[in-house]
């Protein structure tokens, strides 16, 4: 029933809905218009056989010879109206049967009686019920016809229209250079219609999102590089300071503007789709612990089932390490990290994602301050731009009772091997 409701949803299927109901319309309209017609030609002319035939009847029996085999006195199977409508002195005729089969009657007075003759009608019955049966053949077989045609006319528009629909859903994804355009030769070409202009906007668009792309693309990467001077400057500066309580304050601010400095070089080459992964063949599981134990983030550390995937063993530990620094920052521990497979998952124990995070994917210079700590939103933007870049998914839920989920999935098929028995041991333990 779902699939069927979901087909009848397509344009495809609307169209080839209504073209029947309209085909089937105007079979019926002009079927019923040839039927009454030819039905009233042939009652005409039956009349005419009937009332002639009445005619013959009528000069026999004025002089006295016998009646012809088509005439009769007052006959029984005469209908009673056409009965009645001679005996009060008129004459007419009327449709009827005698011995089962269709006669037409006609009837006038006769010395107080009635005089009736009949016409077979039973040929022209089956006249009409021969051209009925090839109205409804020749009905069946134009609207078939016309469905096959019209078939294929949608089907070329609709064609165009989920090819359209489709490059607007990889330009969704950040593909810009998606082509949209039909090439030279194709329908397009042969007409501007309102799919050409849709393809064109289409285009425009994607075009002018592109170039705006860039433009802030090379805003950031010229920003990051003209500061990264004058900060180093001012971190070696900094290094000559007296110790004390402000020169501590004032190299924390260096180190933040430089590691900010460093994090928008990133994305602007991760924006730019230049990079390049390194890929080599890696087992998760020792790789997920050797980043567990890095300061900051820390994290227990459960292998379900060990995997070797081809992965760029840098980016993937910037990946995790910037998850399980935004788990430390914005949620509570126990903060865990979960091999099973060629899976990845990062948990926290705190408030979880926010909404607009689980709806439209992070955001750069959008986060919520949680328990004192402010960031930029660079962290999980980086990390969802390097797992593209080795060709991982990463994706965000929060937990039933609690907590951020951080999944990060590899797509390429990589050969799991499973451990023998459950591994779980927390980072602190982590030292072989």
């Amino acid at each position: 029933m779902r699939r069927l409701h979901a087909w009848t949803g397509r344009l495809h299927a609307k169209f080839a809905l209504l073209l029947t109901v309209a085909c089937c319309t105007v079979a019926v309209v002009i079927g019923f218009l040839v039927h009454a017609d030819v039905g009233e030609q042939t009652v005409r002319q039956a009349r005419a056989a009937a009332l002639a035939k009445l005619e013959e009847t009528t000069t026999a029996y004025v002089a006295g010879n016998p009646l012809p085999p088509c005439g009769r006195l007052d006959p029984p199977e005469l209908p009673s109206a056409l009965k009645k409508l001679a005996l009060h002195g008129q004459h007419g005729t009327m449709l009827g049967s005698f011995r089962g089969r269709p006669v037409m009657w006609a009837a006038r007075p006769a010395d107080g009686t009635v005089l009736a003759a009949r016409s077979d009608y039973s040929q022209e019955t089956e006249t009409l019920a021969g051209l009925d049966h090839a109205m409804v053949i020749s009905a069946g077989v134009a609207i078939v016809c016309v469905l096959a045609v019209g078939s294929f006319a949608v089907s070329r528009v609709t064609r165009r229209l989920r090819r359209t629909a489709a490059v607007a859903r990889r330009i969704s994804t950040g593909d810009l250079m998606a082509p949209v355009t039909e090439p030279a030769g194709g329908d397009a070409a042969r007409g501007r219609d309102e799919v050409a202009d849709l393809t064109a906007a289409l285009d425009a668009m994607a075009s002018a999102l592109q170039d705006r792309l860039r433009s802030e693309q090379r805003f950031t990467a010229d920003v990051a590089h003209e500061l990264r001077t004058p900060l180093a400057g001012l971190r070696a500066s900094a290094d000559l300071l007296s110790p004390g309580r402000p020169t501590e304050l004032v190299r924390d601010r260096v180190h933040h503007l430089c590691r900010l400095t460093e994090d928008l070089l990133e994305i602007s080459r991760l924006d730019s789709a230049t990079e390049r992964a390194d890929l080599d063949s890696h087992l998760l599981g020792p790789l997920v612990r050797g980043t567990a134990r890095v300061p900051g983030q820390e994290a227990d550390v459960h292998v379900i089932r060990d995997a070797c995937v081809d992965t760029d063993r840098r980016r993937l530990e910037r990946v995790l390490g910037n998850l399980l620094l935004n788990a430390h920052r914005h949620g509570r521990p126990p903060v865990t990290l979960t091999v099973d497979g060629p899976v990845i998952t990062v948990r926290d124990h705190g408030a979880g994602y926010p909404a607009y995070l689980l709806d439209q994917g992070p955001q750069r210079f959008r986060t919520e301050p949680t328990a004192g700590h402010q960031g930029h939103g660079l962290g999980l933007t980086i990390a969802t731009g390097q797992s593209r870049t080795i060709g991982a998914r990463l994706e965000f839920s929060n937990a039933p009772d609690g907590g951020a989920i951080s999944t990060l999935t590899f797509t390429t098929g990589p050969d799991t091997e499973p451990d023998t028995e459950p591994d779980t041991e927390p980072a602190g333990r982590n030292v072989k």
